[in-house]
């Protein structure tokens, strides 16, 4: 390319590459009906792996038409505080620190320690 076509072109400007001979790809359109009662259509690529679920603009999952829905992979549940104290104390060792903090707290000896 000489340096006469750059001349004057700035940042966001026209691309010099033209589109002759360039055929797009083969496209399929996908259906997907959402439970707000709303339908997505989403074109994609006739190879592409069309998933059977799509979000939908409403923010819930739209499931495709011609599907059934997939079975949902079981989760972990999520870990509290409690269960991560239960990993390091055992509830014995629980009782007795909890004997010994309502001691102090009794005696005012906490209360004189941060003052």
């Amino acid at each position: 390319m000489s340096e006469r076509n750059l001349r004057g072109s700035r940042l966001g400007a026209a691309s010099l590459e033209s589109e002759s001979g360039v055929e797009p790809a083969e496209r399929q359109m996908v259906t997907y009906n959402c439970p707000e009662g709303h339908t997505v259509v989403v074109p994609m690529s006739l190879e592409a792996d069309v998933p059977p679920l799509w979000e939908c603009r409403c923010g819930a999952e739209a499931l495709r038409a011609d599907t059934d829905a997939p079975e949902r992979k079981a989760g972990k549940p999520a870990r509290t505080h409690w269960d991560m104290l239960l990993e390091r104390r055992t509830i014995a060792e629980l009782e007795v620190l909890l004997d010994e903090r309502l001691e102090l707290l009794r005696s005012r000896e906490l209360i004189k320690r941060s003052a």
